[in-house]
């Protein structure tokens, strides 16, 4: 699964077509955490924006509130939550870093994953709008698949990162939907790397470049993400 990640700049330059305008100037985040607002990219009608959506997909037809941060890649064209978001309704997350949990029992040690170059890249996402009376909520989910070496070690799944070479396919509306599940594969693990970092993470209330350091692991720690 993907729980939580850091954005601490958009990288424009990786991306075509697209006016980042007041999204340039963010603030830096180090603990993004589910229900929150995320940055991302999405096409429509051959028009590219940048805009903040719920991460927490609510499906158009759902009768309460309650999102999905995740979607599987095995599952996302049977999945009535997804199925028509993946074929409609793709976009980027935009992120530089995730992080994961290595769980023995109840216990866990908190791992921050990135590019070997810290370049800021994409998670592929799907998203929807979902309406109740006056009530209108954006929000979108990450794709998951299985873990490459690096992530293995830790977790038997990982976000789908795309490359930037993939991002035009993957927003176009008109691709196909056997195309787009050519990108839904493992991230190359050569070009990433990890550390441990400290369980204060498992916070929301803690979002500072503190969450980033590099810390002995410390499998001993309760699993309990707030």
């Amino acid at each position: 699964m993907c729980g939580r990640f850091t954005l601490r700049a958009p990288d424009g330059r990786k991306i075509d077509r697209i006016n980042w305008g007041d999204y340039q100037d963010l603030v830096p985040r180090y603990n993004i955490a589910p229900t929150q607002d995320v940055l991302t990219v999405v096409e429509r009608e051959a028009h590219r924006e940048a805009t903040f959506l719920q991460w927490g997909l609510i499906p158009f037809w759902s009768k309460d509130a309650k999102g999905f941060i995740n979607a599987r890649v095995e599952t996302i064209e049977q999945k009535t939550s997804f199925k028509e978001s993946f074929e409609k309704r793709r976009c980027l997350v935009l992120a530089d870093g995730f992080y994961e949990w290595e769980r023995m029992g109840k216990i866990a040690q908190p791992y921050y994953f990135r590019m070997k170059d810290g370049v800021p890249f994409a998670f592929a996402g799907v998203w929807d709008r979902w309406r109740n009376n006056d009530r209108i909520i954006t929000s979108c989910a990450i794709i998951t698949t299985t873990a490459n070496e690096l992530l293995a070690t830790i977790h038997n799944r990982m976000p789908v990162i795309l490359g930037s070479e993939s991002y035009n396919l993957w927003l176009n509306e008109e691709s196909r939907a056997a195309d787009l599940k050519d990108l839904l594969v493992p991230y190359p693990a050569d070009q990433m790397t990890s550390h441990a970092v400290s369980y204060e993470v498992n916070s929301t209330k803690v979002d500072d470049e503190r969450l980033l350091r590099p810390v002995t692991p410390n499998i001993g720690v309760t699993l309990s993400l707030f």
